[in-house]
């Protein structure tokens, strides 16, 4: 750690930093007296062959090769090695040491492919020292360049970051060519882990004292920010790359002494379910133990219905969390709630008191509400939190009607509360003083002013509120379909079901029982614990398990597709897909259905070909009729195997399974199967000769 805080430092508080910002403000000035850009964003490839030889005679004279300079683009490492074909880094001698060996190596290749367009382009490149390595070059060429890198004759290596990954190949300095990458999906800054990874490069063991890291300014200067977050910032959390596919599914149907659901329990994916376990267990016997020690009820009012009516104070309290959060999204609610509108509050320390809105705040994440609640002189004293929270415990039925009567002498308290907290929205406007009353009741709050009476705008508003309290059989609450408007299929069901459910709730016997309170606890902590058995339990089970719901719809799959037998056995369609390692069940299904009946070997190649190849952008092949009718069969088998996963509960969709099938290099394999010559069919294509090579060797 200290060795990347030391750089970071030296990065960002060097005189080279500074000096670099100071000349990006000075060009940025510049820009705006001359209503030019303010800052440049690309270099044209003049420029760049400028910073690169540059770049590299500096390190040249200060003894500072061999040198990796990793470049995030294939296209681009290739196209910096063309442009310093000015460049020369090798002596007469190493050049003939160069040629013999390179001349050596390729004598394994087949005679014309001697002659392939990459061989004689790397040839040229080696002379001078300057090689590229990435997946697009030939593997023997690959394997020349890191055995000539280890020698020391390789002085300037354009790579890519695989290069940093597996390969042992340490030099002296490494130069970043950008700080930004193409992941697939969108452009990032390098993770810590990818920087250490490549920057680790810099620095050979027994031979340098230290490494030099570069990272290239082109157009801009990085941020002192973006550098600490590459440089010291976390590493990448480590995530599963566990996943079902129906070749594992099938394999281990199989066999009968492995389960599938015990391949997902061993998966990264369940290891804080297996960390949490024992803990689990420990806890399950705890509650089964706390529920053996609650006294079993004996009381005939409250035995018969006390779980039903505890059911439905639970679904109150569910359906009053809905409505309430309907309702705070509309803007004629919000309007509504205004200062000086009267409403009622319902929490753990204050149950149904009635409370006037002061101001709203919109400035917090949350929106709340500043308001004067009425309260006992007791509950003022104490010091209330700035935000109270929602009670989410389940409680016995209290009407809304049955407003909160304070003791004498009256007391009051302003807090900031959430919408959650508001069960009623009276349709009584008070006048207040709102930003007179915060400022007296916060200066109260203060030690040496906690003594001083309420003043006049305080205590006018409680009178208020203590009126309406006094006459609350007056007072109405307003209607949220009625009078606000609020016509929301969804919120008008809930709403309705929550105004009958309150009507029910004086009928049960049980609130007639003299110890209700006391055997509602009872039966809360008897259904509370069960809970807490069930939640423990399917923890516990296999119906946790986070790939469970995707296996059942793929076992679903199977067995529309006649994989697997109702019995779930293998059949013999399963034992096919069992022997393909890719794509299995949609070959399974080209062979089944007889598709390449009518090809020849070397048009089924071409064809499949599609499922190994990756590159998306690649010249347009030149297809023949028969090649393209096999494309179209590929296509809507694929179709047909989507809308069945679809069917069957999994969500995927026909366009992007389809795009996973690239045809870019079917007129390459077949007019290479067909026993014509690599040097011949590469001019077929753009793609790179070390690409058509691997995914020709895949398809096969």
């Amino acid at each position: 750690m200290y060795m990347y805080v030391c750089m970071y430092v030296l990065i960002v508080f060097s005189p080279r930093y500074q000096d670099a910002l100071s000349a990006k403000k000075e060009r940025a000035t510049k820009a705006m007296a001359s209503y030019g850009p303010k800052s440049k964003q690309f270099v044209n490839p003049k420029e760049e062959k400028n910073i690169w030889l540059s770049l590299v005679h500096m390190l040249n004279k200060k003894d500072k090769l061999p040198v990796v300079a990793f470049t995030f683009s294939r296209d681009r490492c290739s196209g910096n090695a063309d442009s310093l074909s000015s460049l020369d880094l090798t002596t007469s001698e190493e050049k003939h040491v160069i040629h013999t060996y390179f001349q050596k190596s390729i004598q394994l290749l087949k005679g014309s492919d001697q002659s392939l367009p990459q061989v004689k382009w790397m040839r040229e490149h080696l002379k001078r020292g300057v090689a590229v390595h990435h997946s697009g070059i030939l593997p023997i060429l690959k394997e020349v360049i890191e055995l000539l890198f280890q020698k020391g004759l390789v002085r300037l290596l354009f790579a890519t970051e695989t290069f940093a990954m597996g390969v042992n190949m340490p030099a002296r300095t490494v130069v970043f060519d950008a700080i930004m990458k193409h992941d697939g999906t969108r452009k990032r800054d390098l993770y810590p882990g990818e920087y250490v990874q490549m920057a680790g490069r810099a620095g050979r063991r027994g031979l340098d004292t230290n490494g030099t890291v570069i990272v290239l300014c082109k157009a801009d200067i990085p941020e002192a920010s973006d550098l600490h977050k590459m440089i010291l910032g976390q590493p990448t959390t480590l995530e599963s790359r566990f996943r079902l596919t129906y070749s594992m599914i099938l394999n281990l149907m199989r066999v009968e002494t492995l389960r599938v659901e015990d391949m997902m329990k061993r998966s990264f994916s369940e290891i804080d379910s297996a960390r949490s376990e024992q803990d689990r267990k420990h806890n399950l016997e705890t509650l089964l133990s706390r529920k053996q020690q609650l006294q079993t009820l004996d009381c005939q009012l409250c035995t018969s219905d006390i779980h039903q009516y505890y059911c439905s104070c639970a679904q109150l309290l569910s359906l009053r969390e809905e409505t309430q959060a309907v309702l705070l999204n509309k803007p004629q609610v919000l309007k509504v709630l205004s200062p000086g509108r009267v409403i009622t509050i319902f929490t753990e320390k204050y149950k149904y008191n009635l409370a006037v809105v002061l101001q709203q705040n919109t400035r917090t994440a949350v929106k709340t509400f500043t308001v004067l609640i009425l309260c006992n002189i007791e509950d003022e004293s104490e010091q209330v939190a700035k935000h109270l929270n929602p009670f989410l415990s389940v409680e016995p039925y209290v009407p809304r009607e049955d407003l909160f009567h304070p003791d004498s002498p009256v007391g009051h308290a302003v807090v900031d509360i959430s919408g959650k907290l508001i069960v009623n929205i009276s349709g009584e406007v008070i006048p207040v003083e709102s930003s007179r009353i915060i400022e007296d009741y916060r200066r109260r709050q203060i030690p040496r002013f906690s003594d001083n009476p309420p003043s006049s705008s305080v205590s006018k508003a409680v009178q208020s509120l203590l009126r309406l309290v006094e006459n609350h059989q007056a007072m109405t609450n307003l209607n949220p379909v009625k009078d606000l408007h609020v016509m929301d299929l969804d919120f008008v069901s809930s709403w309705k079901e929550m105004k009958e459910l309150e009507k029910k709730m004086n009928n049960y016997s049980c609130v007639c029982c003299p110890n209700f309170k006391e055997h509602f606890e009872n039966e809360k902590s008897k259904c509370e614990i069960q809970q807490q058995l069930s939640d423990l339990n399917f923890k516990l089970s296999e119906s946790s398990l986070q790939f469970l719901p995707e296996y059942k719809h793929r076992v679903e799959v199977l067995k529309q597709l006649h994989f697997l037998n109702q019995k779930e056995l293998v059949s013999l369609k399963g034992r096919v897909a069992c022997e393909i390692h890719s794509y299995e069940v949609l070959l399974t299904e080209l062979i089944f259905c007889n598709a390449f009946d009518d090809y020849s070997p070397e048009e089924i190649v071409a064809l499949l070909s599609c499922m190994v190849f990756q590159q998306s952008k690649c010249s347009e092949p030149n297809l023949t009729e028969q090649l393209k009718k096999g494309k179209e069969t590929i296509l809507k088998v694929a179709a047909d195997l989507v809308e069945t996963e679809n069917t069957c509960g999994l969500k995927t969709s026909v366009e992007e399974y389809q795009k996973e099938f690239k045809f870019g290099l079917v007129e390459v394999v077949y007019e290479w199967a067909k026993g014509k010559e690599f040097v011949d069919v590469i001019e077929l294509t753009d793609v790179s000769e070390g690409l058509v090579e691997a995914e020709w060797c895949m398809s096969c």
